[in-house]
């Protein structure tokens, strides 16, 4: 099995200017992990995550070696404003790791897997064509061990 037959097409993406106020109303309201982002309407150029939005509220790493063990989680909700006003371009992951259409779905999860993705994009080039998840490729495996054994 292909990773263009389960792959989910015309997913959700936004673009570099789009506002992280936007990006967290669409993680929030459909549950969605992360978004490619596209230039034009198909071009990937990156990727916008959870952990991209909420890693912005983590101490920095000389914080932490200096030893700031307390965090004013009051302060840091105050923070999260701020971080809205802000853009995906400031934020996303760029160059980022994608599956071919025409690989065979368990090449993908073990991708998936060495590079601890839940989900990835689907492109040919540069060109976004659909997103795969691991629960698309749990679903698939298990459909098909169903119908035939």
């Amino acid at each position: 099995m292909l990773v263009k037959d389960i792959m989910t097409k015309g997913a959700r993406t936004v673009h570099e200017d789009t506002p992280i106020k936007e990006v967290a109303s669409l993680m929030c309201l459909y549950r969605y992990s992360g978004l490619p982002v596209v230039e034009g309407e198909d071009k990937l150029i990156g990727f916008i995550a959870e952990k991209d939005v909420l890693a912005q509220l983590f101490p920095s790493v000389e914080d932490a070696m200096e030893g700031m063990t307390t965090i004013d989680l009051k302060e840091k909700v105050k923070e999260y404003g701020d971080i809205l006003n802000r853009k995906v371009g400031d934020l996303m992951t760029r160059g980022v790791r994608t599956v071919s259409p025409d690989m065979p779905i368990l090449k993908a999860a073990i991708i998936m897997a060495n590079n601890r993705f839940r989900r990835i994009p689907v492109a040919e080039g540069d060109r976004l064509v659909g997103m795969l998840s691991l629960g698309d490729i749990h679903k698939a495996i298990f459909h098909k061990s169903l119908t035939e054994g």
